[in-house]
Formats: C-alpha cells, sequence, structure tokens
C-alpha cells in the first residue's frame, strides 16, 4: 500500500507505517504525478483535493487531519468511489486557546463584556462553553442551529454589536447560508466603537479588502486575524493595520495536531477493516518541565483575569506569532523572501505549541471559585 502525505502532519510514519509506504510531500504544491500511484492521500487544508489532483489516480481514500473540508471536492470524491474522512473537533481546543491567548495579550477581560460568537460548531461551541462556564454573557449566530441547541442564538446583527465577536464559521458558498463574505462593508460598519474582532476560522468569510477600507477610516477597532484572504499571499497592508496577526496557525498545537493524525489513522483503519495498531497514548509520552508558578505578589493580590495572563503568556506566547509574521512581511518588502514561500514555512516550521492541559498551577492562595474557574481553561490546580 502507497500512503501520500502532506510532510507537515505529525508522527504520521509512526502512525500509518506498519500500513505500508509512507511518502511525505509539501501540502500545498502535491500534484498528480505525486498522488498518481497512491492508494491513500493524507492531507491538511492547504491541499486543494479535486479532478486535477486525482483523476486518474489509484487513490480510493482521503483523509483530512483538519475540522474544515473545504478544500476537499466531497461531490468528486462521492460520485468516483473515493472514501473520504475529516477530523471534526481535533484542533478545537487549540483554537480556543488561541481566543484566549489573544484576548489576554491585547489585556481585554472577557469576564465583564458581552462576547458574540459567528459560528458554533465544534470550535464556537467549545468557546461558547467555557464563555458561559466563566458567567461570561454570550450571544451566538449559527443559522445551522435551532434554539433547542443553544438558547443564546440570535440574528447576526445583535451578535455584531457584542464587544468582542470571535468567528468559527466554515467556508460555505452555496446552499441556504453561505458564509462567504459573511461580514462586509455593511456588517463591519455596524461594529461598535472599541470592538474586538478575532477570525481563526476561514479567511474568505470576511471580505478582507472592505475590512482594509473600514480599518483605514476607523481606528477604534480591535482586530485580531488568523486567517486570511487569499493565503498565503495576504495583504500586507491589511497586516500592518490589525494588532495580531499570524499565519493560520490557531489550530496548530501540538496536540491539536496529533488528535488530527489519530482520528484520520483510525478512519483508514476503518476503511480498510484492520484494527487500530498505534494509538497516541503508546507514542506521546506525558509533557515534561510542566509546572507552573506565578509571582507571589500577582498571586495575592491579583484578580483571576491577571493570573490566567500570567500562565497563559508562560504556555503560549501569541506575541512571537505575530512578530515572525511582520518579520517576514519586512523581509519580503525588501525583497530578500517570496512572501508566500516564507508563510508556509511559518506553518512548516510552527514551534510546538502544547495545549493548557498539559500543565498543573500551584498556586499559593486561591479560592475553590477562581480554582474551577482556571480548570475551565484547562489547567490543573494543584
Amino acid at each position: 500500500m502507497r500512503i501520500v502525505a502532506d510532510e507537515n502532519i505529525p508522527l504520521v510514519n509512526a502512525f500509518f507505517g506498519h500500513m505500508g509506504e509512507v511518502v511525505c510531500l509539501p501540502g500545498r504544491t502535491m500534484t498528480a504525478a505525486d498522488v498518481r500511484d497512491a492508494d491513500a492521500l493524507i492531507v491538511r487544508s492547504v491541499t486543494k483535493v479535486n479532478p486535477a489532483l486525482l483523476e486518474g489516480s489509484k487513490v480510493k481514500f482521503v483523509g483530512t487531519c483538519t475540522i474544515g473540508v473545504d478544500h476537499l471536492d466531497q461531490a468528486y470524491l462521492d460520485a468516483h468511489g473515493v472514501k473520504w474522512s475529516s477530523a471534526p473537533g481535533c484542533n478545537a481546543n487549540s483554537v480556543v486557546e488561541f481566543v484566549y491567548a489573544a484576548l489576554c495579550h491585547l489585556d481585554i477581560n472577557w469576564l465583564p463584556v458581552k462576547f458574540g460568537i459567528i459560528g458554533c460548531g465544534n470550535v464556537g461551541g467549545l468557546l461558547y462553553k467555557r464563555l458561559k462556564a466563566q458567567g461570561v454573557d454570550v450571544l451566538c449566530y449559527d443559522p445551522n442551529l435551532t434554539l433547542a441547541q443553544n438558547p443564546d442564538l440570535t440574528s447576526l446583527e445583535e451578535v455584531l454589536a457584542c464587544d468582542v465577536i470571535s468567528m468559527h464559521t466554515p467556508l460555505v458558498t452555496t446552499g441556504a447560508h453561505p458564509s462567504f463574505h459573511l461580514l462586509g462593508r455593511k456588517e463591519l460598519l455596524q461594529l461598535k466603537l472599541g470592538a474586538v474582532l478575532i477570525n481563526c476560522g476561514r479567511g474568505p468569510v470576511i471580505d478582507n479588502q472592505a475590512l482594509l477600507d473600514v480599518l483605514t477610516e476607523r481606528n477604534d477597532l480591535r482586530v485580531v486575524l488568523d486567517v486570511w484572504e487569499p493565503e498565503p499571499d495576504i495583504s500586507l497592508e491589511l497586516l500592518n493595520h490589525v494588532l495580531l496577526g499570524s499565519p493560520h496557525i490557531a489550530g496548530y498545537s501540538y496536540d491539536g495536531k496529533l488528535n488530527g493524525t489519530e482520528l484520520i489513522y483510525q478512519a483508514l483503519c476503518r476503511h480498510l477493516d484492520k484494527s487500530p495498531q498505534s494509538s497516541l497514548t503508546a507514542l506521546v509520552p506525558p509533557l515534561a518541565n510542566n509546572q507552573l508558578r506565578i509571582d507571589k505578589n500577582i498571586d495575592k493580590h491579583n484578580n483571576i483575569f491577571n493570573i490566567a495572563k500570567e500562565l497563559i503568556k508562560q504556555v503560549y506566547d501569541i506575541a512571537a506569532d505575530d512578530a515572525r509574521l511582520r518579520a517576514l512581511a519586512t523581509q519580503a518588502f525588501a525583497g530578500e523572501v517570496v512572501f508566500g514561500e516564507g508563510f508556509d514555512s511559518l506553518r512548516k516550521h510552527y514551534p510546538v505549541r502544547r495545549e493548557f492541559h498539559n500543565y498543573q498551577v500551584h498556586l499559593e492562595s486561591i479560592t475553590d471559585t477562581d480554582k474551577k474557574w482556571l480548570q475551565v481553561l484547562g489547567f490543573h490546580c494543584v
């Protein structure tokens, strides 16, 4: 059996190696010649899986180690008897932690604000549950859900009136509820004075040119973009107008990527009617050096939000992601690098980021209420 896989998928050989030959290639530049003799194709979101890639190939299984599937031509796969599978929810926790890290970096306490979520699937739904558990006033827009599934559903206009808006919708271009350019100039101008807008779902759900125009006119808006339109050749001018920018890595925690690998491995095993022989439990040891402490003065004299800021920064320095992207833009402007290639390189060589649940927190004085609050974030308090 021949398996062609994106080279950025972690532990791909450890999981799939016993099934046959594993060939690892750059995901964005895979060609029809690369996959012609493959039996299975394992990708991430940068690979467009369509007739141009698969026509004439032996591929009978396609797995994407991501929650999104807009890069898969599902109709073509179904029509040609190619079994396909995604990894829904694999990196939801990673993206939610990105949102918390962004808010902490911008010094935005989410507890007293009205928080809006656009798209309440695996990622937005998890963010919603955590915010509600922390006592936050949350409103949600998702036309694919009912009030029975989410009692805080409301209109898009109501969500756009919130203090913080976090977008987690997939890219949908057809059907009753398309998300392409869901936020255009009209919607962006509805944002309240000083609003925070975060997008770590799909770039084209916001009209990026309209966003640039609005940010040029309004300097009160605080925008965080992890996803762009288009990628990897994003607007460097737009990057200059956002407070935090990153190269589509919100879901790139090591744990999230590993979850995706395991889910697709299990899907291929089912496709082949084989019992799994590998697991994350067997392949990934517990994290070493996972003890977190903060300054005693912060512990004793600050509120829980300030404690969370200190802890999250120790685990995930989101400012470093922003700095790397802006440094790349500077190099590209000077003609030293090709920006699109550098964008992909930042993703390929992204530093290992572990999720909060891997860490134990030591605090000298903490109430049971605050301990539960930190545990909602994922930390283990000892």
